[in-house]
């Protein structure tokens, strides 16, 4: 099926595609709007719904059986008008999720389900996909715990996703999972080159672009199968929330079959988002667009800037204070030689995430309490920038990195606020 088709298919289980043809209209507006058909009451906000359970009809004859075998032949018992109540209990659908999940399959341009957090949307996936061999790289080191939890129930194996030369056991089925853009130096990989090596064989390509959430990257354009998310760190854009999110790429021939079966999963499992978080989360959406766009944007001037003065360039007294502190800056904008694909792939701007490697250890250790306009602390994709010494949660990560997530502070800000840290750590030292 079409992505327009596999999205109105989605978009029935909400009985809202009479009232808005979402081809018609571009992200931004589907991030205000693409939720309106679901309202039922005159808020221009909507409400938040914290019941667990709801009433089944009072006319025994609009009483339907659920049938797990009726959804997943396409025919949904809880679709209004269909003789039953569209909602039951709320680890099986809530108001407040079905809002935010109908608009991030706008957005993901593929039908999306919510988790209660990125690495339950890791989870998920694999439980769904139950693949024999896992090809994994470098990258978000939570992914791994979950694989390794995986392996000792399923007895996988776990191959070098950048070396194909290792992967003579990957077959149908099986799974090739990148992170791209990677956690944490912000650095792309070409998913295309990926996904045709996966396809060659058989496996699935799973993209994990919590980095460079839409208008930055669509996976799908690229020949990714399925699309996760932390949503907690993008989609949520405020630090208060936790989520994940799995997309599947809507021209896969059994598409549907597997988004209503990763339902059915999620409905035994139970990890679904809470209705505070979903709200929360539709919140977030609104302003989605705005925050991304001016992220990055102040990301690549940053990065830019830094390297510039790092390579020796600029003015000679920052010059001197950058190249005493810093070795060196990672972020996909520094990739040169790989534009020749990452401008194609990363259309809207580069991810809101880079590294600074600083020249010892104790400069790490120091420099995030010089700073006045970051946070040091862990994740990112917040409206406040973010500075993390990664060696905090990430043991296996070298002490010199500091991994920065940008906000949406002005550029010039922060410049002068890490100018004015390197000058401190150095008259420290």
């Amino acid at each position: 099926m079409t992505t327009s088709s596999h999205l109105l298919f989605l978009l029935s289980y909400h009985d809202i595609t009479s009232t808005m043809d979402p081809s018609r209209y571009q992200p931004s507006t589907l991030a205000v709007h693409g939720d309106d058909p679901l309202n039922d009451s005159t808020d221009v906000a909507p409400a938040m719904h914290v019941s667990t359970t709801y009433r089944y009809p009072e006319d025994p004859d609009k009483l339907v059986p659920f049938s797990m075998d009726d959804v997943m032949a396409g025919r949904d018992p809880l679709k209004p008008g269909s003789g039953a109540d569209p909602l039951i209990y709320s680890r099986e659908a809530a108001p407040n999720t079905s809002r935010l999940e109908t608009i991030l399959s706008h957005l993901l341009k593929g039908p999306a389900l919510t988790y209660s957090s990125g690495l339950a949307a890791f989870h998920a996936m694999l439980v769904a996909l139950n693949p024999k061999v896992v090809a994994i790289g470098d990258g978000y080191h939570g992914c791994h715990g979950v694989l390794k939890i995986f392996q000792k129930l399923t007895h996988c194996k776990i191959v070098d996703v950048h070396n194909p030369d290792t992967w003579e056991d990957l077959g149908e089925g099986d799974v090739v999972h990148l992170e791209t853009p990677l956690n944490p130096t912000g650095e792309a990989y070409e998913i295309e080159k990926y996904a045709k090596w996966a396809h060659e064989r058989g496996a699935v390509l799973t993209i994990d672009a919590t980095f460079a959430p839409p208008p930055l990257q669509n996976p799908f354009d690229f020949g990714a199968d399925y699309v996760m998310h932390s949503g907690t760190k993008y989609f949520g854009g405020h630090s208060d929330m936790l989520c994940g999110v799995v997309a599947i790429n809507p021209a896969r021939p059994n598409a549907t079959k597997e988004y209503w079966g990763m339902w059915d999963e999620r409905v035994c499992l139970g990890g679904v988002m809470g209705s505070l978080e979903g709200w929360l989360g539709v919140r977030s959406m609104r302003t989605f667009e705005l925050r991304i766009t001016r992220q990055s944007e102040t990301t690549t001037a940053l990065v830019q800037w830094l390297a510039t003065l790092q390579a020796g360039e600029g003015p000679k007294e920052d010059v001197a204070v950058v190249q005493k502190a810093v070795a060196r800056v990672q972020h996909a904008s520094l990739q040169k030689d790989d534009m020749h694909w990452l401008a194609k792939q990363m259309p809207g701007g580069y991810n809101p995430v880079f590294a600074i490697w600083m020249s010892s250890e104790k400069f790490a250790r120091c420099l995030p309490s010089k700073l006045h306009l970051f946070h040091h602390a862990t994740s990112l994709g917040g409206v406040e920038s973010l500075i993390e010494w990664r060696r905090m949660s990430d043991d296996k990560i070298d002490p010199r990195v500091l991994r920065v997530s940008i906000g949406v502070e002005n550029v010039e800000d922060l410049k002068r606020d890490f100018l004015e840290a390197f000058k401190t750590v150095l008259s420290d030292a």
